[in-house]
């Protein structure tokens, strides 16, 4: 009976070692990573997301395009969210999509990405970078692709870009594990006119799954067509905060960069 018995405690070891391997928390000590990022540097960003994220002390990433009239009459306001901890991430210079796809009605001859050469696609891009250090100075960030866009032609750009940016985020919905997420094309679920529930419930999605969940905002209370509410916005901000011990909110240069250490081990 003797190894019957040895092979019971064995398994009762293994299976409590397991459990404690599965309940150990793999976002910076916590159950999931959750990262609010802001699109198309639009004034409801500064008048409506900032004042809302500072008064919970909770960090995001706003995307940048460099030639938007925003960036350059607001500009001591984004060094200040800069210096306050929030991402201030590349989103190009001039928003460029390829206009030869379906409801691309708002691209124009200047901005559609399918007329771009790829010399020209990362040199704006580098110059969006090099603005960016002239208003927070740093030099890691994150980069946005417009529309969700990835090539010129039969290229990804972004290849050429990699070593200027600690991730991409894309557009494409899901939640992932830290060996899932892909860098160079992160997911995130884009909000346009859902309710405070179903935000909130993404949010006990990626806890129970143990995922990064990322957020893709651009109108918050108005300002773009593509737009959340202000009472459901403040409501996952407040959801976020109450559970701040289990969720790690965090800007996206900060989850990008941690998943890269992990990734590496």
């Amino acid at each position: 009976m003797k190894p019957v018995k040895y092979a019971i405690l064995f398994f009762l070891l293994l299976l409590a070692l397991t459990s404690r391997s599965q309940d150990k928390p793999l976002w910076n000590n916590k159950q999931c990573a959750v990262v609010l990022t802001y699109d198309d540097a639009i004034d409801v960003d500064l008048d409506n997301v900032l004042p809302a994220l500072d008064s919970l002390k909770l960090k995001g990433t706003f995307y940048l395009i460099g030639s938007s009239p925003v960036v350059v009459n607001r500009m001591a306001e984004w060094r200040k969210a800069a210096s306050q901890g929030h991402e201030l991430g590349n989103h190009s210079l001039y928003h460029p999509c390829d206009g030869s796809l379906p409801g691309r009605g708002f691209v124009t001859a200047e901005t559609d990405l399918g007329k771009y050469s790829l010399e020209r696609a990362v040199k704006e891009i580098k110059a969006t970078n090099t603005l960016l250090k002239a208003i927070d100075g740093k030099t890691a960030r994150t980069f946005a692709f417009p529309c969700g866009d990835l090539k010129i032609g039969d290229k990804y750009f972004y290849d050429y870009l990699k070593n200027d940016f600690a991730g991409a985020r894309g557009v494409a919905p899901g939640l992932q594990t830290l060996k899932q997420v892909n860098l160079d094309n992160i997911d995130s679920f884009m909000i346009n006119g859902q309710s405070a529930d179903y935000l909130i419930n993404l949010v006990k999605q990626a806890m129970q799954s143990r995922t990064l969940l990322v957020f893709l905002f651009h109108g918050v209370g108005g300002g773009h067509n593509l737009n959340v509410s202000l009472e459901a916005h403040s409501k996952l901000l407040h959801y976020l905060k109450q559970h701040q011990k289990e969720i790690w909110v965090a800007p996206m240069v900060d989850v990008a960069a941690y998943i890269k250490a992990d990734q590496q081990k």
